[in-house]
């Protein structure tokens, strides 16, 4: 079925293997207008931006997720399921759990916790972990290495809810979890890659820090996070 109720382009040659998945649509752009050449817009249903180019003479796409599980779902589905696209990677910011996650620290998803009943109702799925592409996280870690990008390799938290009335929760989620930091799509991501047979990572960049309550403007969010948006693209193929 194409195109989707949600992804307007008819053509699937237009959106590469590797898609990179910013929740901001204005990330989106900011990635396509700064870093690739030859830039073609594939959608922009519900201003959901999605551009195809090349870096460094490799094709490449991204396309924004928008916030939380029920709209990366939607997205990275009919982008794996209805236009051939192999790897999604996200690239997001993040709450850190503990003080060692420093503002714009990039984080390396090994896998996401998550109370959500996302994979449970798409799929059946009962665990609340889900794992990242092994494959992915091997390339990409190596690639951190060689552009000399420190990352850390953490299980992160996938929450539904950004405003939470027990603010002190992320306490027992790290103690009990072992979640670094919170986000709000990676588990989708990561169980609609598994349904689908394709492969999903995930790129983070701490934003704020709920420990030390050190934050980050909407406009370095949009802008500075250029360190994990460098790993990502070296993944064009």
């Amino acid at each position: 079925m194409i195109p989707t109720p949600h992804i307007e382009t008819t053509d699937k040659s237009l959106i590469a293997k590797t898609v990179l998945m910013p929740g901001d649509p204005l990330r989106a752009k900011f990635i396509a207008d700064t870093f690739l050449e030859d830039v073609i817009q594939f959608n922009g249903v519900r201003n959901v931006l999605g551009y195809t180019g090349t870096y460094k003479g490799r094709k490449i796409s991204v396309m924004a997720s928008g916030m939380g599980m029920p709209s990366i779902g939607i997205y990275s589905y009919e982008l794996y399921k209805f236009y051939d696209v192999e790897n999604i990677i996200r690239i997001g910011s993040c709450g850190g759990y503990t003080a060692d996650m420093k503002l714009y620290d990039v984080i390396l998803a090994k896998d996401a916790w998550s109370e959500s009943s996302f994979a449970k109702v798409q799929g059946g799925y009962e665990s609340q972990v889900i794992e990242g592409s092994a494959e992915l996280n091997a390339r990409l870690l190596e690639i951190a290495k060689e552009i000399d990008i420190p990352v850390h390799v953490e299980r992160i938290h996938s929450s539904d809810v950004f405003y939470r009335e027990d603010f002190n929760a992320y306490k027992e989620i790290y103690e009990k979890h072992g979640c670094v930091a919170v986000e709000m799509e990676s588990f989708a991501l990561f169980h609609n890659a598994n349904v689908t047979g394709k492969k999903a990572a995930c790129l983070l960049t701490v934003s704020d820090n709920l420990v030390t309550h050190e934050l980050t403007t909407s406009e370095e969010r949009q802008l500075a996070f250029t360190n994990m948006m460098k790993i990502a693209l070296e993944m064009a193929e």
